[in-house]
């Protein structure tokens, strides 16, 4: 007895245009996020952002390495983080597929940026935690919050790699700045 393989115009999945993944290359072990240690640097170094149904952190490595065993992948690595209280592991299994396809979706295929626009690849850690309501999200909704999170993280990025701001955080800048005596 053969099992039957839906037709694409059956339920929700049918509606979205979603191109078929390449093998198990789509997420490849190099850019995801693994070991606690990492996390925990993210949490603790990194930035935020926030938006409806979901929390990323992101941490810009900086280019001499970390200090870590052996030296990190190039470019950019996620991790996910479902704790307990979202749900049971069904609706946080649910999350996690849900959230690596938006991923997938969302990043360019890797090395379009540097070969097109001639430019460095920046080194970025980025965690993502959804909140509770991502369950309830419609997919493109998520996929968007995805997109404008990866958007803000490549902003970010972008103006601290300028040559002499490696090591500069934006309050730093402003403790550096001179002001003109009060007359």
């Amino acid at each position: 007895m053969t099992a039957s393989v839906p037709a694409e115009s059956d339920g929700p999945a049918g509606s979205r245009s979603v191109e078929p993944r390449a093998g198990k290359s789509a997420f490849p072990r190099s850019a995801r996020l693994l070991r606690h240690a990492d996390f925990e640097r993210v949490y603790k170094q990194g930035r935020r952002h926030f938006s409806a149904s979901l929390t990323v952190f992101y941490w810009q490595r900086p280019k001499g390495g970390d200090g870590a065993k052996a030296p990190a992948a190039s470019g950019l690595r996620i991790g996910f983080t479902v704790g307990r209280a979202l749900g049971g592991a069904v609706q946080r299994n649910r999350m996690k597929r849900r959230l690596r396809e938006a991923v997938r979706l969302t990043l360019p295929p890797a090395g379009v940026n540097a070969d097109v626009m001639d430019v460095d690849v920046v080194d970025v850690d980025v965690v993502i935690n959804p909140k509770k309501s991502l369950l309830t999200v419609d997919f493109a909704a998520m996929v968007n919050e995805v997109s404008r999170a990866f958007v803000v993280i490549e902003k970010a990025s972008t103006q601290y790699s300028v040559p002499g701001n490696q090591n500069r955080t934006p309050n730093d800048r402003r403790k550096n700045r001179t002001s003109k005596p009060k007359a």
